[in-house]
Formats: structure tokens, sequence, C-alpha cells
């Protein structure tokens, strides 16, 4: 939906860019572009109709404002019409309950609800600081149980041991009694799946629901699924009273009908998407950023967040000391740099937080050549000893020719990733004033600069 819905807009605006104001037959122009787009993305034809109409409403009755362009106007009444769709702004869980808070994970197998129950847990964990007890009630993948065991212990929460021989309704009270005497502030319920909707599913998971009333009952959906999405939404909601909506797989390559879909059939907001299969891919959904990131517009705070979650400022605040105090900066360090790049998910990883007109000049090829490149200085700084990672004077050519057989690389590659270095090591000599903390922290104060509709 993304790609498409934002080239249709841009070449709007740019066929649109002579005309003075918002006519209804430039509006119908727009309107047709982006009915086509949604319906491409598997939107459902109740959900297209009932947004297009709102459009259209919003359109004819706006002014041009300022130095806006009659298409400008119309992809910012689309933009905030998306938001709208999807919830508008941001809806996370409500945990203002006696501990332990229920929350029950439903949807149909597939969907990713284990992994997705593994990720809230590490989301509750480090975000919201709360002691998480996770229990598998699925008794019929015989892998499920083990599976939560083992991405419960990446998530650093705490796993509830279940049997596939118990009832699901004894398992989840059991679990229950254990975090109510343990004292944990969340029990996380991951339930079992089917491959489509039946009834004993639904028996099966309302019982469920009436023995442990939990305060959360979410319905995790694959962002891919498209017009399956919206049966399967109608049938949950029709036998369970669901509060919120994780989308999973929300980096993939899909056409992305399920956010508006699902939303619109279920009533209820969509509070979480997963954004890439660490455990640590899980976001708070925010309409607004979602719809600026589907029309091209980019999503500048998550770029931001990025960097500062990947960012580990004892290890800056180290080498600026080092840097500070005189000491040279080493290749130890420069390979220190390199690993933080990777753990802000890499350069296409943030490429894809900027806005589309940025990232096309950057380029997927750039970036993927790029990325090969920090992976074969890695390669070549663990080839080396760690006398010369310390003393990179000492690399002449017969050490050179030895790093580059170590790791399967030309000696010219050598040479120029000493050369990078030494234009890096002349930069952190320059930042001996304590730059390099200036900037983590101007970085840490880029959210109070944000817009409104970004913050």
């Amino acid at each position: 939906m993304a790609s498409s819905l934002t080239e249709r807009l841009s070449r709007l605006v740019k066929t649109m860019r002579g005309q003075a104001r918002i006519t209804e037959d430039n509006v119908q122009d727009m309107l047709r572009e982006v009915r086509m787009a949604l319906l491409e993305a598997d939107v459902a034809l109740p959900v297209v109709r009932d947004f297009i109409a709102r459009v259209k409403d919003k359109a004819l009755g706006a002014e041009v404002v300022g130095s806006l362009t009659p298409g400008q106007a119309l992809v910012g009444i689309v933009q905030r019409e998306l938001a709208a769709t999807m919830g508008g702004g941001v809806a996370d869980i409500d945990l203002a309950v006696q501990p332990p808070a229920v929350i029950l994970m439903a949807g149909l197998q597939g969907a990713g609800k284990t992994t997705t129950t593994a990720k809230l847990a590490r989301h509750l964990t480090t975000k919201r600081k709360k002691k998480v007890l996770t229990v598998s009630a699925d008794v019929y993948r015989p892998a499920a149980i083990e599976q939560l065991k083992v991405v419960t212990r990446q998530a650093g929460a705490e796993w509830f041991a279940s049997s596939a021989s118990d009832k699901p309704v004894a398992i989840g009270l059991a679990a229950l009694d254990h975090a109510r005497k343990h004292y944990f502030d969340v029990l996380l319920v991951d339930t079992a799946g089917r491959l489509a909707i039946d009834e004993a599913l639904m028996r099966e998971i309302t019982e469920l629901h009436a023995a442990l009333k939990p305060v959360e009952t979410l319905f995790v959906v694959d962002a891919m699924q498209g017009q399956d999405a919206i049966n399967t939404a109608r049938a949950f909601k029709e036998a369970l009273p669901l509060t919120g909506i994780v989308l999973t797989k929300t980096d993939g390559d899909s056409r992305g009908g399920a956010a508006l879909s699902v939303r619109a059939v279920t009533g209820v907001p969509i509070k979480f998407a997963g954004t890439s299969e660490k455990i640590d891919g899980l976001e708070v959904f925010d309409a607004e950023r979602h719809a600026s990131r589907v029309l091209g517009m980019g999503d500048i705070l998550a770029l931001v967040e990025e960097v500062q979650k990947g960012v580990d400022v004892a290890a800056a605040q180290k080498l600026a000391d080092k840097v500070k105090s005189g000491d040279a900066f080493d290749l130890n360090d420069f390979l220190s740099q390199l690993s933080q790049m990777k753990k802000m998910g890499g350069l296409s990883g943030l490429i894809d937080k900027l806005p589309q007109q940025m990232a096309a000049k950057a380029g997927a090829a750039d970036m993927d050549r790029a990325e090969r490149d920090v992976k074969r200085m890695e390669g070549i700084i663990c080839s080396m000893t760690p006398l010369e990672r310390r003393k990179p004077d000492l690399l002449k050519a017969t050490r050179k020719r030895r790093i580059a057989a170590g790791a399967g690389v030309q000696v010219q590659e050598v040479n120029r990733l000493l050369k990078q270095y030494e234009q890096m090591r002349d930069m952190m000599k320059k930042m001996k004033g304590g730059g390099m903390m200036k900037m983590l922290k101007r970085m840490g104060g880029m959210k109070g600069m944000m817009p409104p509709g970004m913050r």
C-alpha cells in the first residue's frame, strides 16, 4: 500500500502544480488514485467507501493556506484521514488494575502470537519496568509450549510451565495463581491458534476469557493477510470483547490493507506493531506516524529513537574520555563504532525511516553495498592481532598481506580500511573538547524539537 499510494499521490501533486485552488475535478482525480491504491492493498471495500467519502467531504470544504499547493493540501487531508482510520494517535495497554494484570493473546495460527507474546513481555519489562510471567495455553501444537519458553528467556521475562495433557482453562488458572503468589505485575497468556476459524477454537478461548477476566484481550493479525484478516477479525470480535490489535510482520513486503480494514471492522485501536523479527522488534502503534510512513513522508522520530536505542552512551562516554585525555583512537575503537551501527539496525534499517525522496537518493543498491563494506571491515579488523589493533602503525606490507589472507580480501581492501580509520581518527582529534557527548545530548533533546504531531 505504501509505495503504490505514495507514487500515485506524488504524480497527482506534480500534475496539479499549476492549479491555483482545490476544485471538484481535481478532488475526483485524487480520489480515483487513492481508491485504486487502497483496493490494490486489499483494503475491504466498505472501508474504502467510507474513507473516500470522508476525504471528499473534507477536501471540498478545504482552504489552501500559506505556501501550500492544492496537491499538497489534498495529500495533507489524506494523511489526516488515514491516521483517523487507523485510530488517530497512540493507544498503549492499560495496566491500571490490581496485579497481576492478565493479557490474553488471540489470533489464528501463523499470525505470530507466540513470538509477539515474548516481544510484549520484553516491552513491558524494559519500557514499563514490570515483572512479567508468560504461559502457553496452546495444547494442540507440540512445539508451542517449548517455543514460548525459549523466546520468553530471550525477552528477559519468566515462563510458567504447562503441559499438552492439561486443559487450557486449568493452565490459565494455575498460572494466575502462581503470578499472584510470586507478585508478578503482568501475566501474558498465549492461546491456541487454528489454520481457520472453527467453533471449538472460539468456544475454548471464550471459556478461557471468562475464567481469567483479562484486562486486555489483544487480537494478533498478520499485516500480510489481506482480505482474510477481515473475516478473522469479525469472528474474534463476535466471540471476545477485544480491547486492541497487534499487527505483525509490518516490515514485510505486504500490501498493508489489514491496518485499515481490521481497525474499522473491530472498532478497537491498533496498540502495537511488529517491526522486525528481533525480540525488541515491537513498537507502540502511532497512527499519525504510520500514516506518514504510508505516504512516503518517513518517520524521523522513529529514526531518532532507533539511534538513541542503539547508542551505548556509557561506551561513547568512555571513548570521549579516552580521546579527551590524549590517548589515540585505535582500531578497537573503530570496530566498536561499526558494532554500534549494526545495533541501530544497519544503514538500510535507518534509511527505511527517511522520507521517500531522501531514501530514493540514498538508493537501495548503495545501502546494500555499504552494509557489505561494514561486514568486510569487521572481518579485516578481526584478522588482526590485539597488538596490531592497538598500534595500527605496525601494519606494514607483510602484516597487511597476512591480514588480507585471513579475511579473504585483497590487500587494497586493507589499505582502504586503514584510510577510513585514519579519517575517523582525525575527526576524533577535532572532538577533544567533549564534542562527542554534546552531539549525543543534542540527539537526546531532538524529541522536544519535533512538531506536536511527531512527538
